[in-house]
């Protein structure tokens, strides 16, 4: 029982290493480039080794960590090819997410995001925190109401880089797309599919020519 019991305390801490690395990736306080020192990380988190070096391990599976030339690991570089690449299968599966989503989403979950949008509306200087809060939730709503699980995952996934590389630009605004998340909450709240599918498409466009307008 208390091997168990050990061994789920080392999973459970395990992921929670994991999900602090995440977030230090996705939200660029680890750099591209950067060198990953296991033994700094392990006493910066206050973990051991163990669940240190499988959340590393994992990271490195994902792809967000990568092996130079000379074998030392360290956080990917996310290039303009990879972002624009990335938010090119974006482009091809979210409108279809959008479209399916519509009259699917449930009422407290449009709610909700309509509260967050309201909130950000509002402020003249909103948390970039929150604004990417809300971002993460909108966009994977609509994927996880699609009903279909590999395109859930690809867009997660392809989320990860175009997020990692916006996050990094000098320039970015402090009210990302409003209007068009609007649209889109309307779309989805009215079940109107080809409305969905056309102001998702309409605001994946204009953050690619955000971005290459500001690179």
């Amino acid at each position: 029982m208390d091997d168990r019991m050990n061994d789920a305390a080392e999973e459970s801490l395990a992921e929670e290493t994991y999900r602090l690395l995440l977030a230090e990736i996705l939200s660029a306080r680890l750099a591209g480039g950067s060198v990953v020192q296991q033994r700094r990380l392990a006493t910066r988190y206050e973990v051991s080794r163990s669940p240190m070096r499988h959340a590393l391990g994992r990271l490195e599976g994902e792809g967000l960590l990568v092996r130079n030339d000379k074998g030392v690991l360290c956080v990917r570089v996310i290039t303009l090819k990879d972002y624009l690449d990335s938010l090119a299968m974006r482009m091809l599966l979210e409108p279809s997410a959008a479209a399916v989503a519509a009259g699917r989403m449930p009422a407290a979950t449009l709610h909700s995001l309509e509260a967050m949008l309201d909130t950000i509306e509002a402020d003249a200087e909103p948390d970039p925190e929150f604004v990417w809060q809300f971002d993460d939730a909108l966009h994977m709503s609509i994927a996880d109401a699609s009903g279909n699980g590999f395109m859930a995952a690809t867009i997660s996934e392809m989320r990860r880089y175009t997020t990692i590389f916006e996050r990094q630009m000098a320039v970015v605004r402090a009210k990302p797309g409003v209007a068009e998340h609007r649209g889109i909450l309307a779309a989805l709240a009215g079940s109107d599919s080809e409305a969905a599918r056309q102001a998702m498409m309409r605001h994946l466009e204009a953050v690619r020519q955000g971005v290459l307008t500001n690179f």
